[in-house]
């Protein structure tokens, strides 16, 4: 077997004026010594929303602001942790828990309480044991592994909205699937393209998987409405599709759980056998903790056990078992009528601030004098606002003014503040008159 030699060995057999030789058992390798196995590894583009971060902190610019990534801020702009969040973790702390694995399913009371917070605690498929699910690293962990069950059980494509949020196709595209897209968004009207949506559903082969977001739709803020859900219900029965949710912003767009709810559990009391993933991440602050929820709706409470078993088998040898802590801050709140009662006041004050934020950029921006049409801004919903820049008016925006958000105009609107909205509409008024 060839040895390698590292390079400070070289330099060591070389000292003393040169004269020293590299010895008998080293000769024939020379040609490995100056290589490296990662010498054909290329530098990997930064990532377009966690690498804005990245710029961002590498930036001196004192009014320097950032409303790009996905995470809650207050009005001061910093991290805000929920009061009920605290109080879970006090009550947990003085309970002395173990740290040991949970199990590749997760914390089964976290899975209970979370599946009843998603479908409703009335809903019939729940009650006959039809909806089962696991415990996930939040959502882009539970999109990942359904991603790949998909494609191990015969799926070949996914149908995703177009536009949708950034990291949907490279999730399952790693799974295996090809991603294609149906028409969501009429970037002329900034409004929901219902009828090429329609149209696009329609032409979808039988049998296709197709994400949903089940509300405050990333990056657009248009949802469609109850009348049009249902719509979209008729269609995908008629087709054949399953409809994969996505519901990563449940409490946190309107402000009420169910409200966000509505349209998962609208085409489960039609009869749909639906996946869904559930996030905690957003609408309990709880980002860095990756706690989340994927479940499946069988025909029977056999078959959708028949799907977690298989679940199990894609997580096992991915990442094994998901952590625990942040389960059980949400177990906790879930399953406590005070807690949840609490959690219910503070995550509608989180949903209210992003909201009074949009009037008062929307109306910054005519103060400044702005002609066009901001009225999109308050139409959307959730935690982003889709401006409508184009990706030469966002990097303008971010080498002139220092703000930064995504190349596709996208703005968290959790990131404005009443301190710095009259900046930000004063810079996006600068690089789109």
């Amino acid at each position: 077997m060839i040895r390698q030699v590292s390079s400070s060995v070289i330099r060591s057999l070389s000292a003393h004026g040169g004269k020293s030789q590299v010895p008998k058992k080293f000769v024939g390798t020379a040609r490995c010594l100056s290589t490296s196995p990662w010498a054909n590894y290329e530098m990997a583009p930064l990532d377009p929303i966690i690498g804005l971060t990245e710029q961002y902190n590498q930036d001196s610019f004192p009014q320097k602001v950032i409303v790009g990534v996905g995470a809650y801020r207050d009005d001061g702009g910093k991290p805000y942790i929920l009061p009920c969040v605290r109080e879970a973790e006090d009550r947990l702390f003085k309970k002395h828990l173990d740290m040991e694995y949970s199990g590749i399913a997760g914390d089964a009371n976290f899975v209970e309480e979370s599946l009843k917070f998603g479908y409703g605690e009335d809903c019939v498929a729940l009650q006959e044991n039809r909806v089962q699910g696991v415990q996930a690293l939040s959502g882009t962990g539970g999109l990942r592994v359904m991603g790949e069950l998909l494609r191990k059980n015969g799926h070949r494509h996914i149908y995703v909205p177009n536009p949708t949020w950034g990291n949907h196709k490279a999730i399952f595209t790693n799974a295996g699937l090809e991603v294609k897209t149906y028409a969501y968004y009429d970037a002329e009207s900034s409004s929901l393209d219902f009828d090429s949506l329609v149209k696009d559903l329609k032409d979808i082969p039988s049998g296709s998987a197709v994400l949903l977001h089940a509300c405050a739709h990333n990056p657009t803020g248009m949802d469609p409405t109850m009348d049009q859900w249902k719509e979209i219900s008729s269609i995908c029965k008629e087709r054949g599709l399953l409809p994969f949710f996505d519901m990563a912003y449940q409490g946190f767009a309107s402000g009420c759980a169910a409200t966000d709810a509505a349209a998962l559990r609208m085409f489960v009391d039609e009869g749909h056998l639906v996946c869904t993933i559930q996030s905690f991440s957003k609408n309990f602050g709880l980002y860095g903790h990756r706690v989340g929820t994927l479940s499946v709706v069988g025909a029977t409470e056999e078959e959708a056990q028949k799907v977690v078993s298989q679940l199990k088998l894609v997580i096992r040898p991915m990442y094994s078992n998901p952590p625990r802590h942040g389960a059980r801050i949400v177990q906790t709140i879930l399953s406590d009528p005070m807690l949840r009662e609490d959690w219910e006041v503070q995550c509608a004050g989180m949903a209210a601030r992003i909201n009074t934020m949009r009037t008062v950029l929307r109306e910054r921006l005519s103060a400044v004098g702005s002609s066009r049409n901001w009225n999109h801004i308050t139409k959307q919903i959730g935690m982003f606002a889709f401006s409508g820049l184009s990706k030469e008016q966002v990097m303008k925006m971010r080498e002139k003014h220092h703000v930064y958000c995504t190349l596709d105009g996208r703005i968290s609107m959790a990131g404005v503040t009443s301190g710095n909205a009259d900046y930000i509409a004063e810079a996006i008024h600068d690089v789109s008159k």
